[in-house]
């Protein structure tokens, strides 16, 4: 997921960054200039043009005399890009990251600090997963900027066929998984390949569990506590007996075998609905009229715990306005700009403002937003790039899915993570 950093490394960023920056959280200009350029790096072009049109018109109509110029900038590279120019007397003002690559920054000295100003960009209305992400030794640096969430598709055809219904707690998901396998021979009753962690961490959470915590300087892996063990019992259960994915593979396209009628749930970023019900000739599909949709339910019902991609955007601590910074961050956290990102497809910052997400039907945009509103992310560790570049969640589902056995698994990755994240 580009927004997840993947495989981006992080050596020696925070490094770079408390050479070239100040850990104050003190703007680098006292006062800021009449007539000042504000300069805002936004990645990639999941910003619609509505939304950076209005940023730059709201911000030059209410601050007369200075302008707002938007820098875009690519994903690929982007950590490295943003360590240097950070660090450098020509820094940006306002920049947007992936959520998983925040911490490299809130915890480096990068960042303006944004206490001050926190109610005013929302509050407690804010995602709080991404808030989280973008918090460090309890100071808020970057605000979430949008959000992707993971919803259930299911096949209302062999549900019906199958005699089962919408789950409504964990465990009937999974007791939902092994019997349409059962009773759909040669179908996956939830599509699970091995590598796919992303839709494993809900299973952790919501038995108690967790991946990594934080205790004073260090971070302690738990992915062999009991609770993480409950969590990783179900998903080898599903990826085992009700999956028929490769035990090898990953979550890319996976939207293929639910279309072909090989799957009868799969869950994924909200967006993979229109994978689902046309193909790429934009041709209605075979499921076009069968599927539908449910957020992930938690253990005890309501929606579950899950992990989701988006970023969440800062002001440089070596602005040269500051004030001026914080001024456009506000527009770009206030509602009118949030509710544009929301009908262009985009999970807002502001959790009250989730059902605004453009959807099919109106029924899944609320799923949507019931799923965002419980979105949960990564350790919010500078060095949890390096966890994900050497696949250790990777290798250790795949190894799950083979059938091993998870305590031992469990254990061996936690030494891994607590080796990473505390290197």
């Amino acid at each position: 997921m580009k927004k997840t950093l993947g495989a981006v490394a992080l050596l020696g960023a925070s490094a770079l960054l408390l050479a070239g920056c100040g850990g104050s959280g003190d703007g680098a200009g006292s006062n800021d200039a009449e007539g000042a350029e504000i300069r805002v790096w936004l990645v990639g072009t999941d910003t619609p043009q509505d939304a950076r049109d209005y940023l730059k018109e709201t911000f030059e109509e209410e601050n007369p005399g200075s302008t707002l110029v938007i820098e875009e900038q690519q994903w690929t590279g982007l950590v490295d890009k943003l360590t240097t120019s950070l660090s450098s007397n020509d820094s940006p003002d306002i920049v947007e990251m992936g959520n998983t690559q925040a911490p490299a920054f809130t915890s480096s000295g990068a960042l303006l600090s944004l206490d001050d100003i926190y109610e005013d960009l929302g509050g407690d209305d804010l995602l709080p997963g991404f808030v989280q992400a973008g918090t460090w030794d309890d100071t808020f640096y970057a605000a979430p900027y949008y959000s992707g969430a993971r919803v259930v598709f299911y096949n209302t055809a062999m549900y019906e066929q199958a005699g089962v219904a919408v789950p409504t707690t964990l465990d009937e998901y999974v007791s939902n998984g092994v019997a349409l396998t059962g009773a759909l021979p040669g179908v996956s009753g939830v599509y699970f390949p091995g590598k796919d962690w992303y839709n494993a961490l809900p299973f952790i959470w919501e038995n108690g569990g967790e991946i990594a915590v934080q205790d004073g300087d260090e971070w302690d892996a738990q992915l062999s506590s009991d609770e993480s063990l409950a969590g990783l019992a179900q998903v080898q259960e599903l990826m085992t007996q009700a999956s028929l994915a490769a035990k090898d593979g990953d979550e890319a396209d996976g939207w293929v075998p639910f279309r072909t009628e090989q799957s009868a749930t799969y869950s994924a970023p909200s967006w993979a609905y229109w994978s689902i019900v046309a193909d790429e000739d934009q041709q209605p599909t075979a499921v076009a009229e069968t599927t539908g949709y449910f957020a992930l339910p938690g253990m005890d019902g309501g929606a579950a715990q899950v992990f989701a991609g988006g970023s969440n955007v800062g002001i440089a601590a070596k602005s040269s306005n500051p004030d001026l910074a914080k001024s456009a961050l506000e527009i770009m956290m206030s509602d009118e700009y949030q509710t544009i990102l929301a009908e262009n497809g985009l999970v807002p910052a502001l959790v009250s403002l989730g059902g605004e997400v453009a959807a099919a039907t109106p029924e899944l945009a609320t799923v949507i937003a019931e799923a965002a509103a419980n979105a949960k992310l990564t350790p919010a560790s500078p060095n949890w790039a390096d966890v994900e570049a050497q696949g250790i969640m990777q290798d250790l589902f795949v190894n799950i899915a083979n059938g091993g056995d998870i305590a031992a698994l469990a254990a061996a990755a936690d030494e891994q993570i607590e080796s990473i994240l505390n290197g």
